[in-house]
C-alpha cells in the first residue's frame, strides 16, 4: 500500500560561500538555500533543497511552501500525480518564480521519499544502472580579473576535476580576450573550458565577442542573451562555431521545446530546482534523447548525479558545493566523475547542527 504525505516542512538557510562568485549577472556570495522535508505515513522523510539565488527571495519561496505544501498533505506518495495537481492549481496565479522553484523542490523530496519507500536509490527507481558522469567545476573563476582567474583555474583543476567554467561578461571584449587567453594559457590546450555570459549581452555584441574569443577554444558559450530569447541565442549558433549552451533557466519541459523549436543550442542544461523536479527533468531527458541534444545539469549536483544517469544523452554535470556545509556527506569526485549515491532516495541528510548555525 503506498504511503501518504502526512507533513511537509521547508527551513531557510543562508550559507556562506568558500568562493564568492561574481558575475555579468550580480555577485554571489552565500548560498540561500530552502531544505525541503516531506515526511510520510510509513515514517519515511523525503529531502531536497532549493537554491533562492538571493536572500530576498527566501521570503516569498518559504511562503510558496507553506502555500503548496498545505494542498498535497494527505494525498498519495505518488509524485507525478502530485506535480500534476500543483500545477492545476497553480494555473491561474502561475506556475513559474517562487511557485515554480517549490514545485520543483517538492518534486525532488516526494522522488526521494518514494525511492526510499522501495529501498532503491533514486537512479534505480528510474530504471538506470549507476553511470558516472563527468563534472566541470563551477565553484569559482567569476570575473576577477586576468591574474586571479588563471590561478583559479589551476587551483580548481587541482580539486580533481579535468574541466572548469570561466565567468565572462566584461566591461569590454578585451577585457573578456584578456582573461579567457589567460585561463587558456594556465590550464593548457586540451582541458574542456566552458564559460557562461549569464544573460548580460545583446545578439551582436555577443556575436562579436564569440568570434573574437575563437583562438581559446571555448568547449561552449551559455546563456549569451536572455534565456528566453531564443531566436537571439538561434543567430549566435548561426554566427560562430562555438557550441551555444542554455536552459538552467527554463521552465518546465514546455520551455525547453520553444528553445529546441527555435534552433536556440547545441546542448541544453536543465535546473532540477526550475525544470519541474524529477518529473519535469524526464521529460527534458526525452525531449533531448529524441533530438540526440547532450543533456548537461545545473547545479544541484546530488540529485543531477542521479538525473543524468538515467539520460540517454547524459553529456556534463556541473559541480558546486554550496550545499555542502549543511550535508552530512558531500558528493564525491573521482578522477573527475561523480557517480550517484547508492543509498535509498537522493542520499542526502542534513547536518542538524549547522542547520542550526546557518538558519535564519
Amino acid at each position: 500500500m503506498t504511503d501518504t504525505i502526512t507533513a511537509v516542512r521547508a527551513r531557510p538557510v543562508v550559507v556562506p560561500m568558500r568562493r564568492p562568485l561574481a558575475t555579468a549577472g550580480g555577485v554571489v556570495s552565500e548560498a540561500p538555500l530552502v531544505l525541503v522535508d516531506v515526511e510520510t505515513s510509513g515514517g519515511i522523510t523525503g529531502r531536497a533543497y532549493s537554491f533562492a539565488y538571493q536572500v530576498w527571495a527566501l521570503k516569498p519561496l518559504m511562503a510558496m511552501y507553506a502555500a503548496l505544501g498545505e494542498r498535497v498533505i494527505g494525498q498519495p506518495l505518488d509524485p507525478r500525480a502530485v506535480q500534476a495537481d500543483l500545477m492545476a492549481m497553480t494555473r491561474l496565479a502561475g506556475d513559474k518564480g517562487a511557485a515554480g522553484q517549490a514545485i520543483s523542490g517538492l518534486d525532488m523530496a516526494l522522488w526521494d521519499a518514494a525511492a526510499k519507500e522501495k529501498g532503491q536509490p533514486l537512479y534505480q527507481l528510474l530504471g538506470a544502472e549507476p553511470v558516472a558522469t563527468p563534472a566541470y567545476n563551477s565553484k569559482g573563476l567569476g570575473m576577477i580579473g586576468v591574474q586571479a582567474a588563471a590561478k583559479e583555474a589551476r587551483d580548481l583543476l587541482d580539486e580533481g576535476f579535468d574541466a572548469v567554467k570561466l565567468r565572462l561578461g566584461y566591461p569590454t571584449l578585451e577585457e573578456d580576450v584578456a582573461v579567457a587567453r589567460a585561463v587558456r594559457v594556465a590550464i593548457g590546450p586540451d582541458v574542456p573550458l566552458m564559460s557562461d555570459y549569464n544573460q548580460s549581452q545583446e545578439v551582436e555584441a555577443v556575436i562579436r565577442r564569440v568570434k573574437a574569443l575563437a583562438a581559446v577554444d571555448l568547449y561552449w558559450v551559455e546563456e549569451p542573451v536572455h534565456y528566453d530569447d531564443f531566436y537571439g541565442h538561434a543567430a549566435l549558433r548561426a554566427a560562430v562555431k562555438t557550441p551555444v549552451q542554455t536552459g538552467e533557466n527554463c521552465w518546465y519541459p514546455g520551455e525547453m521545446a520553444k528553445c529546441m523549436a527555435a534552433g536556440g543550442c547545441d546542448y541544453f542544461m536543465p535546473d532540477a530546482g526550475k525544470i519541474g523536479g524529477v518529473t519535469g527533468w524526464m521529460g527534458a531527458a526525452k525531449l533531448a534523447t529524441a533530438a540526440h541534444l547532450p543533456l548537461s545539469s545545473h547545479l544541484y549536483p546530488e540529485i543531477s548525479a542521479h538525473l543524468l544517469a538515467a539520460t540517454p544523452t547524459r553529456h556534463w554535470l556541473e559541480y558546486v558545493d554550496w550545499a555542502e556545509p549543511i550535508l552530512m556527506e558531500a558528493l564525491p569526485v573521482t578522477d573527475g566523475h561523480c557517480h550517484p549515491a547508492e543509498k535509498p532516495g537522493i542520499g542526502i541528510e542534513w547536518n542538524d547542527r549547522a542547520v542550526d548555525k546557518y538558519g535564519v
